[in-house]
């Protein structure tokens, strides 16, 4: 409908603008006076005219002074005759030039018919335009069921990806090797009579290079790369999805051998039969509709479908059963490693100072997947373009893990003095209980500049990776949450609302401490089973499998643990009470203090660097 008013609006700013042309054309620059045939005749008898031009009864006068006139003269009669009659001078009528237009037979009729004519031409070409748009609706129409999947060439070097760009993920790589070699070798697996799984579905947290992997299989294996979400099957109308479907699996057989890679499956292959949507869900067909597919091919189709998530726990076990995703590659967060391979991928052709150490880098960005690491890296170019400087420094990379991490500094952000002090000692009791406890994570920086809603910040980041946590290193933590908390009501014999997000923290460790780890007084079990409600976004539903009794044991058992925490938090701080003092001190004069002068100023080693 927009396209067809756009239309209907152009022919009729057309047909104006061509109206307005042809007025502008045949209005004459100065309007002409009419007279009478009896002020003619005397200006005749004055010698005041030059030339007449008779146009059937009307009558174009131009005067010698370069005036003109015009008349109407009656139809019966010619010209001299009526001038004779109104006593005009022969001789002044000869000194006259006399033109005698004649009509054209075209302008005659194109006069006659072209008024009634235009009405029909403009409906003609209403009709035109209705008829032309509803012939694209109906091509729209049939081609609503295509299938929108993006194909990448494999002859096309700018995009191709090879598993060389693809830092980490070894194992990763050695489990899709076998996909590339059926791809670009199928004999020698069907001689020996191995069957390569049809669908391969890759696992991971966001940002950790599933899609990345996936076009590195096809650049691998040199063949077509199909492309698309899930959540582009899934539209208003029932059966437009499972369309697209077929359409996208025949164009992958034509192209074949060829990926078909379908991003965040999860949209389209949750648990069926949830008790919402129902068999005619647009959903469900769309899903009936995959696994028909993948249970389609021919033994011997060299189609291989990829597909990736973040939520496994969610997806159809019949996507899961051996003949469809029947291999499951597991992306992990990178290592330290891993990380540092990635930086050098993303850092290659961006100008680095000398003095930078990617592995460094890798040491400060635990927990980090490739996505943030590749974003660190922008950001530190961004920072250097901002600054005016020609290469990237260790000032601007280290200023973007913490943008990373907490978000841009608020330097703007106005604080009163006593704001500031309280800010500098509950970040400062934080470090400084990190700093006396064995199995706490060593303070990298502190600092009083508000990034994001954190007013202030330790950034405490462990030596080296970890897999597993131990009870010792938990309450530890526990006891550096509550550090601020201890220190404010310590120093001030008051509490803000400052330590609220870290009183969370604390208590979510305590309860999954008690609760998932079974590290508690409670014994070796878990108590609880979080389900997710599928259709329901995010909402959590957990499963009491205990009583009420071993409710309010748990509860108790959270309190203990925080309360210890705190008591330790506590005793440390006022036994140091004098390095807190010079801790808020510092920062309160320089706002920042990075390991180096923070250890200084504790007056320990770098034994846990």
């Amino acid at each position: 409908m927009n396209a067809f008013a756009k239309n209907i609006s152009g022919i009729i700013l057309l047909f104006l603008l061509i109206s307005g042309v042809m007025i502008l054309y045949q209005s004459p620059t100065q309007k002409p006076t009419d007279v009478s045939l009896s002020q003619l005749a005397e200006q005749l008898n004055n010698g005041q005219v030059e030339q007449i031009t008779v146009n059937q009864n009307e009558l174009s006068i131009d005067l010698k002074d370069k005036k003109q006139e015009k008349a109407i003269k009656e139809s019966e009669a010619s010209l001299t005759d009526t001038l004779s009659n109104y006593g005009v001078d022969k001789d002044k009528l000869k000194d006259v030039n006399i033109t005698i237009k004649e009509e054209s037979s075209a302008s005659f009729w194109a006069g006659a018919i072209l008024p009634f004519l235009l009405p029909f031409l403009l409906i003609g070409a209403l009709l035109w335009f209705m008829l032309r748009q509803a012939q694209r609706g109906n091509s729209q129409a049939l081609s609503f069921g295509m299938s929108r999947a993006r194909m990448v060439d494999p002859h096309d070097k700018k995009k191709q990806v090879k598993f060389s760009d693809v830092a980490g993920a070894e194992e990763a790589k050695v489990e899709l090797q076998e996909v590339v070699e059926f791809l670009k070798h199928p004999k020698k697996f069907k001689d020996m009579g191995a069957k390569i799984p049809k669908g391969v579905l890759l696992l991971g947290q966001p940002g950790t290079g599933k899609t990345l992997m996936a076009r590195a299989v096809a650049g691998e294996a040199g063949v077509p790369f199909f492309n698309i979400s899930g959540s582009e099957f899934v539209e208003m109308f029932v059966g437009v999805g499972a369309s697209r479907v077929r359409d996208l699996f025949k164009q992958a057989m034509k192209s074949a051998p060829a990926i078909v890679f379908i991003d965040e499956i999860d949209a389209v292959g949750r648990h069926r039969g949830a008790g919402l949507g129902g068999g005619h869900d647009e959903r469900e067909q769309t899903l009936n509709q995959i696994l028909v597919e993948m249970d389609g091919f021919e033994t011997d189709t060299n189609v291989i479908v990829i597909a990736a998530t973040n939520r496994p726990d969610v997806l159809d076990p019949a996507l899961l059963r051996p003949g469809r995703f029947d291999r499951r590659v597991t992306m992990d967060l990178p290592d330290i490693n891993e990380r540092e391979a990635i930086l050098a991928i993303h850092v290659k052709n961006k100008p680095l100072e000398k003095e930078v150490r990617l592995r460094t880098l890798a040491e400060r960005t635990p927990g980090f997947s490739g996505a943030d690491l590749a974003n660190l890296v922008n950001e530190a170019a961004i920072l250097a373009a901002r600054r005016n400087k020609k290469t990237i420094g260790i000032a601007e990379l280290t200023e973007s893990i913490e943008k990373v991490i907490l978000g841009p500094e608020r330097r703007s952000k106005v604080i009163n003095q006593k704001e500031k002090e309280i800010i500098a000692y509950h970040e400062g009791g934080h470090a400084l209980v990190a700093a006396n406890l064995e199995y706490a994570d060593p303070v990298q920086k502190v600092s009083i500049i508000s990034r994001g809603h954190a007013g202030g910040y330790t950034l405490a980041v462990p030596i080296e990776d970890r897999s597993l946590h131990s009870y010792k290193y938990f309450l530890d933590e526990l006891a550096t949450f509550l550090g601020g908390y201890a220190s404010e009501k310590l120093i001030f014999d008051d509490i803000t609302t400052g330590p609220s997000n870290d009183l969370e923290r604390a208590t979510q460790m305590a309860r999954s401490i008690v609760t998932r780890y079974g590290m508690s007084t409670l014994g070796p079990r878990t108590f609880g089973k979080k389900e997710e409600l599928v259709f329901l976004g995010r909402e959590m539903h957990e499963e009491r499998n205990y009583s009420e009794k071993t409710a309010q044991e748990i509860d108790q058992e959270v309190s203990r643990l925080v309360s210890e925490a705190y008591d330790r938090a506590r005793g440390i701080l006022m036994d140091k009470q004098d390095i807190l003092k010079k801790i808020a001190d510092a920062l309160l004069e320089k706002e920042i203090l990075e390991k180096e002068e923070f250890n200084a100023i504790v007056g320990i080693s770098t034994k846990k660097d």
